[in-house]
C-alpha cells in the first residue's frame, strides 16, 4: 500500500508523523534541502529538510529517491541533529545511487542566476536546487553513483566548473580542487547509505509493506503546474512520485492532499487571495508562518479553493488533511476564494499565464467566524457549528472529504473521520 502526502507549506509534518507510525518505508521522491517541515513527537521538536520524516519511527526504513538532489553536508548535518535528539538512524536511511549531487558550485551559481534575473527574481533559497536540476536536464549532472570513482568525478566536476567559469568569469568565486578534496572523505562516509533503490522498493512491494511517500513543496511550486517561473525545479505533485521512485501507478492506493485552512506562500510570485493588512499579519503571527528551511515570513491570505480544486485535478486526491484550522479561531468573518475572473470573464481553471494570474479578480464566499478556541478538539461533532460549515463547504466545492482536520500543533490535535 502506498500513500502520499503532497504539498509543502501546509503543515504536512504532523500528518506524515501520524502515517509514519504504521509505515515500514518512508520515501522522498523529489526536491532537495530547500523543503522543510517540523514534527513534534515525544516532547521533542524535529526539523526535516532532505531526510524523510519516517526516521522518527524507529521501525521505519527511509529512502531519498532518484528524483531528489542531495547536498552532502546538509545530509550529514541533519543526521547528526537527529542523533543528538536520541534517534538511532543506523541502517534506516538510504540514498538512491541515481539521485543527483548538489555541489558548492551549484549553490554559488544559484546566487549569480538570481542576480541576473534582477526584478524578476524567483525567490530561490539559494541552496543550489535549480542549478542542479538544470545540469541534470542538460545531461552534465553528477549522480551519487559517480562520487565513488574519484577519477571520473574529477573529470566531470572540472568540466562543469570550466563551462560556468567561461560564462561568469571572475564573478564565480569557486575552487573546484578544494571541493574535490572534500569529496574524497565524503565518498567513504557515504558508502553505507547509497544503494540501488529498485531492489529495495521491489522487495517492499512484494512483501506487502506499507510505503509512505511524503511530498516536498506545494503544487503551486511544481515546475509544470505551478506559478511558472516562480516555482521550484521539480515535479512536486503525484507525477514526481512516479518518476522519482520505482513504485508504479498500480501501487498507489491513497493520495492525501495537505491543505491549510488559509493560504500561504513563500517567495515571489502572484498570490490572488493575499492579505496585505492586519488580518494577513494576524494569520502570519498566530500561525507562526515562517519557512522551516529559510526562516522567511510566509505571505498569508484567505483560503483559495480555485487553487485547491486545481491541485486536486492535478493529483487526484483520495482525501484531504485540512491543517491549522485553529489559527482562524479569532476572526469575525472568514472568506474563501471560489472563482477567478479576468477582464470580466470567468476563468474555467487556474491560469497558466503569470500576467493573467497577477490581474485576476477573486470572488469570495463569506462565513461567520466561530470566535472560540478549538485547540485540541478530537471529534468533528465537537467543533463549533460555524467551523463545521466551513469544512463542509470546502468538501463540497472540491469534491474530496477532509479526512483529517488539524486543531493545534501537537500530534494529538488532529481529528480523524
Amino acid at each position: 500500500m502506498s500513500q502520499k502526502t503532497t504539498v509543502g507549506d501546509e503543515g504536512k509534518g504532523k500528518l506524515v508523523d501520524i502515517l509514519c507510525s504504521s509505515a515500514q518505508i518512508c520515501c522522498r521522491a523529489q526536491g532537495g534541502d530547500n523543503a522543510g517541515h517540523t514534527i513534534v513527537a515525544n516532547g521533542k521538536t524535529y526539523d526535516f529538510h532532505i531526510l524523510p520524516s519516517g526516521l522518527v519511527n524507529p521501525s521505519c526504513t527511509n529512502l531519498i529517491g532518484s528524483g531528489c538532489v542531495v547536498y552532502i553536508p546538509s545530509f550529514f548535518k541533519e543526521l547528526e541533529a537527529l542523533e543528538k535528539h536520541g534517534l538511532d538512524t543506523t541502517d534506516r536511511i538510504f540514498i538512491s545511487d541515481r539521485a543527483h549531487v548538489i555541489f558548492d558550485l551549484h549553490r554559488k551559481l544559484d546566487g549569480l542566476e538570481e542576480v541576473e534575473l534582477g526584478k524578476g527574481l524567483i525567490g530561490t533559497t539559494k541552496k543550489g536546487i535549480g542549478p542542479t536540476y538544470s545540469t541534470k536536464m542538460s545531461r552534465s549532472g553528477i549522480r551519487m553513483s559517480d562520487i565513488f570513482d574519484h577519477e571520473q568525478l574529477s573529470y566531470k566536476l572540472r568540466r562543469l566548473a570550466s563551462g560556468f567559469t567561461k560564462r561568469y568569469g571572475s564573478l564565480l568565486d569557486y575552487d573546484v580542487e578544494e571541493e574535490l578534496e572534500r569529496f574524497r572523505s565524503y565518498a567513504e562516509r557515504l558508502q553505507p547509505y547509497v544503494i540501488d533503490q529498485i531492489p529495495l522498493l521491489r522487495s517492499a512491494k512484494e512483501s506487502g509493506r506499507q510505503i509512505l511517500v511524503e511530498g516536498a513543496n506545494a503544487i503551486m511550486l511544481d515546475i509544470d503546474y505551478g506559478t511558472y517561473p516562480f516555482v521550484t525545479s521539480s515535479n512536486t505533485g503525484l507525477g514526481g512520485v512516479l518518476t522519482g521512485l520505482t513504485l508504479g501507478w498500480r501501487s498507489i492506493r491513497e493520495v492525501a492532499g495537505v491543505v491549510k485552512a488559509y493560504t500561504t506562500r513563500v517567495g515571489s510570485g502572484p498570490f490572488p487571495t493575499e492579505l496585505n493588512d492586519e488580518q494577513g499579519e494576524k494569520m502570519q503571527s498566530v500561525g507562526r508562518e515562517f519557512g522551516v528551511t529559510t526562516g522567511r515570513k510566509r505571505r498569508c491570505g484567505w483560503l483559495d479553493l480555485v487553487v485547491v480544486k486545481y491541485s486536486h485535478e492535478v493529483n487526484d486526491y483520495t482525501s484531504i488533511n485540512l491543517t491549522k484550522l485553529d489559527i482562524l479561531d479569532d476572526f469575525d468573518t472568514i472568506k474563501i476564494g471560489t472563482e477567478y475572473t479576468y477582464e470580466g470573464q470567468k476563468l474555467e481553471s487556474f491560469p497558466a499565464n503569470i500576467d493573467v494570474l497577477s490581474n485576476v479578480k477573486v470572488t469570495y464566499k463569506e462565513f461567520p467566524g466561530w470566535k472560540q478556541s478549538i485547540r485540541g478538539i478530537k471529534t468533528f461533532q465537537e467543533l463549533p457549528e460555524n467551523a463545521r460549515k466551513y469544512i463542509e463547504f470546502i468538501e463540497e466545492f472540491v469534491g474530496v472529504k477532509c479526512r483529517w482536520i488539524g486543531t493545534g500543533p501537537e500530534r494529538e490535535s488532529m481529528i480523524e473521520r
